[in-house]
């Protein structure tokens, strides 16, 4: 078919209209809704990103960005996180419906050195494999200041925190764990850290006679004011996530509990929230593009005391700046009890279900955003009692009565045993019948 010059012209001219009618890649808009992939409802309040910038859902799980990508990320309390590839189509018109998965983590701890040790960790995986546990709690910055695996920041190297290297593959090691449907959570120890402490003395809280501070365990914290020691904490965080964490857990991410020491700044209350809360904030902005989970490790007593407890950790001030407040509320550190409960090893499960209560009426906010540290180790400040099943299950159903988003067991000595847990054929045998009783 031949065409002449005057239809040529014309089609030229309505190709032209229609592009110029067309949307543009800068007026794009990507809708759509985050439902519970269970209950099918929506999600509200969700944290939704896409290229750089991030949004919260309403009421109805529902969400928009201007501007297009071709991924996005998401996290809720109480969900898996998970993200999802953009149809062009969803550029203009189709939204985008993104289902998350309902999960409570119920973890167990291994130390910098217990990641490393095949005996302790393959005991701890067959822990998991065997009962209702579901999640690990790893050392990614111990309490000395050490990194278990090969860091690319050269200030690890600079400081000696490279000394020894006990996990030789942790990206691999992270992706071991998922394959067997782990939750991982990446702890790090802030303000408590012997290594940068040695190596960078000017960074550290001073003694009352000028001198480097160490604490009863001989070991150096650095001053919480210091944006060095901020920077530094928060790029090993982003490390973690890189290397595929679900979630980074801050520990010691308070001051020291003594009088009479020397900081870069005046040592006040307001001064103390500021430094505590301005570290988190500043991590919670760094790490906001790579969708994992913020937690922070908070004092018992937190839950108590009206003050920051002299340690800069007051419970409405951190809310802002973490997704999971992870109280220790091991009952061996309530020296001084609770009302009502002046024997805290002898009362497991109301030092644990009260405190979480107390912490949620003053902050207001959901009981999932709890997620408690829990006793799995002997007594050491009332009568020496071991903690074995009956004490580590009352402390577990405190928590789930109370409604936290899950527990996790705290031993130093990364010995754990199923004694108090659930069994896995007891939980699926649960589930197989029609009243889901046990």
């Amino acid at each position: 078919m031949t065409v002449n010059a005057e239809t040529k012209a014309f089609l030229v001219r309505a190709a032209a209209l229609i592009l110029l009618s067309a949307p543009s890649y800068a007026d794009a808009y990507v809708t759509g809704r985050i439902i519970d992939a269970v209950t099918q409802k929506p999600v509200s309040g969700a944290a939704v990103v896409l290229n750089n910038e991030t949004a919260q859902t309403d009421e109805k799980g529902k969400f928009t960005f201007k501007g297009a990508g071709n991924k996005i990320t998401v996290k809720a309390h109480g969900y898996m996180r998970a993200e999802q590839p953009v149809p062009s189509s969803s550029f203009f018109t189709v939204p985008v419906e993104i289902k998350l998965q309902p999960f409570t983590p119920k973890a167990l701890y291994l130390t910098f050195y217990g990641v490393g040790d095949r005996t302790l960790r393959e005991s701890a995986l067959k822990l998991i494999n065997e009962t209702e546990l579901n999640s690990l709690v790893i050392d990614v910055k111990g309490d000395r200041g050490l990194i278990a695996y090969k860091s690319s920041i050269p200030l690890a190297s600079e400081v000696g925190a490279q000394k020894p290297i006990i996990v030789k593959d942790i990206k691999g090691l992270i992706k071991s764990f998922k394959e067997k449907g782990i939750y991982t959570i990446a702890r790090i120890v802030v303000f408590k850290d012997n290594t940068l402490g040695a190596a960078k003395p000017d960074w550290t809280i001073r003694a009352q006679d000028g001198g480097v501070w160490r604490d009863r365990e001989n070991l150096i914290w650095v001053d919480p004011f210091k944006k060095e020691v901020w920077d530094y904490n928060i790029d090993i965080a982003v490390e973690a996530a890189r290397n595929g964490f679900d979630e980074i857990q801050f520990d010691y991410v308070r001051f020291p509990d003594k009088n009479g020491l020397g900081f870069s700044m005046p040592n006040t209350e307001e001064n103390r929230i500021k430094a505590i809360t301005g570290f988190l904030a500043e991590a919670k902005r760094r790490l906001a593009l790579y969708n994992v989970f913020i937690a922070a490790d908070i004092f018992g007593y937190v839950a108590w005391n009206l003050n920051d407890t002299q340690i800069g950790q007051k419970i409405e001030s951190l809310v802002p700046h973490v997704d999971y407040i992870s109280l220790m509320l091991y009952p061996s550190g309530f020296q001084f009890g609770i009302p009502g409960y002046r024997n805290p090893v002898a009362n497991p499960y109301n030092i644990v279900y009260l405190s979480l209560k107390k912490s949620q009426q003053r902050t207001q906010i959901h009981a999932v955003r709890f997620r408690p540290w829990l006793q799995a180790f002997k007594d050491y400040a009332f009568d020496r009692r071991h903690f074995t099943g009956q004490e580590i299950r009352d402390q577990i159903k405190a928590a789930e009565e109370f409604g936290a988003g899950g527990w996790m067991l705290w031993n130093p000595r990364n010995v754990y045993s199923s004694d108090g847990l659930k069994k896995k054929a007891a939980l699926s045998n649960a589930k197989a019948r029609p009243d889901g009783s046990s």
